[in-house]
């Protein structure tokens, strides 16, 4: 059950980094482009959490796993920061 879990959030993430994406694009909004890059980066984090989990469980990849989070958070908060100064 735990890796179905783990998909489906991938599988939900990345449609949330597109559609923001998307959505950027036709729009222009500056804010849905910093909030699509941060589900890219969870994206990311939930991909490696898939591997760490499931294909490799031997391997720790806890550190990488929270590096991609901690990156598209940051992403986010620069962006929030970023625009709210313009």
């Amino acid at each position: 059950m735990g890796p179905a879990i783990y998909l489906l959030c991938s599988a939900a993430a990345a449609t949330c980094a597109y559609l923001l994406l998307q959505a950027y694009r036709r729009g222009g909004s500056r804010l849905l482009l910093w909030s699509g890059l941060c589900f890219v980066g969870l994206t990311i984090n939930n991909l490696i959490l898939v591997a760490d989990k499931v294909i490799v469980p031997h391997i720790d990849l806890s550190l990488y796993r929270t590096s991609a989070a901690l990156v598209a958070m940051t992403v986010l908060l620069y962006g929030l920061i970023w625009d709210a100064e313009r």
